[in-house]
């Protein structure tokens, strides 16, 4: 009976230590996950991480606004008919060479100093020999390589420019083509994005005569209707 009394003295003494060891463990552990904090994507307070945060609010409106061109294009469009064949053709000539800016006053106005320019010698179509025409006997680039709009106004734009959606306009200025100035007004549309820059298209028509460039025609062979299409497509970075 001595005996057995020793023995279970010194199985207990062995399970107490380990006892105390994995306490000790434990208490370890839970120390070093606290210091670490919960895992990402965890709410405060525990409970399941969060599938995905919510998107910042959006920027408010702003009186007033400085758009400087990102990215942009200009293109004619005018139609073409061969003598001898009842097919017109659609002819359209493209330029990416767009550098400007607009300002818009906290007023609404267009303030001085805003002006877009396109480089007419970057005019390309699906023909180099239209092309070349342009060029050289149309709107005569070695002499008048640039068109220059001047805005003067804009309709459709509330004072307070949004910061998202999208809304239609009409922007009126003065357009100097082939050295001739004369009043246009755009008509389009302008998507305002979260990530501050403007983007969308306008539209505006004229006929040759208008900017003193001469009827591109050649004779038993082809002509083009007197009317010109203008195609704006521009994102502008806003600031």
């Amino acid at each position: 009976m001595q005996r057995t009394s020793v023995i279970t003295r010194s199985s207990m003494s062995r399970f107490s230590r380990s006892g105390l060891s994995l306490a000790a463990l434990v208490i370890c552990f839970a120390a070093s996950s606290l210091a670490q904090g919960p895992p990402a994507g965890a709410p405060p307070g525990g409970g399941p991480p969060r599938q995905g945060q919510a998107p910042p609010p959006p920027t408010p409106p702003t009186a007033g606004a400085h758009l400087e061109i990102a990215e942009g294009s200009a293109s004619y469009k005018v139609t073409e008919q061969f003598v001898g064949i009842n097919f017109p053709n659609d002819a359209i000539g493209t330029t990416t060479t767009v550098t400007g800016a607009i300002t818009i006053a906290a007023d609404g106005s267009i303030a001085s100093g805003s002006k877009l320019s396109f480089d007419l010698r970057a005019l390309k179509s699906d023909q180099d020999q239209r092309d070349n025409y342009v060029r050289t006997r149309a709107l005569e680039t070695d002499k008048f390589p640039m068109a220059e709009f001047v805005p003067t106004k804009i309709k459709g734009l509330s004072v307070m420019i949004p910061t998202q959606g999208q809304t239609g306009f009409e922007l009126t200025g003065n357009m100097t083509i082939h050295g001739v100035t004369k009043e246009m007004t755009f008509q389009g549309i302008a998507t305002f994005n979260r990530d501050s820059t403007v983007a969308g298209r306008a539209k505006t028509e004229f006929t040759f005569d208008t900017f003193g460039i001469a009827q591109p025609k050649i004779a038993r062979l082809m002509s083009v209707d007197n009317k010109v299409v203008l195609d704006l497509v521009f994102k502008f970075k806003r600031t």
